[in-house]
């Protein structure tokens, strides 16, 4: 018999940029753009993505940075609201083991003419095979692709 575990946790990241909440809206609605920042930011090799912005779409993703072990993210975008806020919910597996689940909340705040980025994922880490600091590390990465993106460097809310 397998020993299983749950751990549960959250964090939240937040990062001003100075464009516009358009902008930073669409770095997530464009095909093109979020294939920038989000699928190839960490220059892993793809091997298969598809991605439905829209209530209800779907995006899945396998990637492997070796060839030999690979990572399958499934989401669902549960609430989009533009220019303003997008609530996904996704899953990740490492080969045929899920590792997590969660709820991820991005929320676009106007300041002035430019947008607070609040980030909030509440996850569960299963069987010690992920864990919160590496997920936390993950999405600051890509909230800095997400600047380079906007051709701006984030700063720290």
């Amino acid at each position: 018999m397998t020993t299983t575990s749950v751990e549960h946790a959250s964090f939240t990241i937040e990062r001003r940029f100075k464009a516009s909440p358009e902008r930073v809206f669409g770095a997530f609605a464009d095909p093109g753009a979020h294939d920038r920042w989000f699928v190839k930011a960490d220059n892993w090799p793809v091997a298969e993505y598809s991605h439905d912005f829209r209530v209800g779409g779907r995006e899945a993703g396998r990637f492997s940075q070796d060839g030999k072990t690979f990572y399958f993210n499934e989401t669902v975008y549960l609430d989009i609201v533009e220019n303003r806020r997008v609530i996904s919910a996704y899953t990740m597996a490492k080969d045929d083991r899920p590792i997590s689940a969660s709820i991820a909340t991005v929320e676009l705040v106007p300041e002035g003419s430019g947008t607070r980025v609040v980030f909030t994922e509440q996850a569960a880490f299963l069987d010690g095979l992920d864990q919160v600091e590496y997920r936390r590390s993950g999405w600051e990465q890509l909230i800095g692709a997400l600047a380079a993106e906007l051709g701006e460097k984030a700063d720290a809310a």
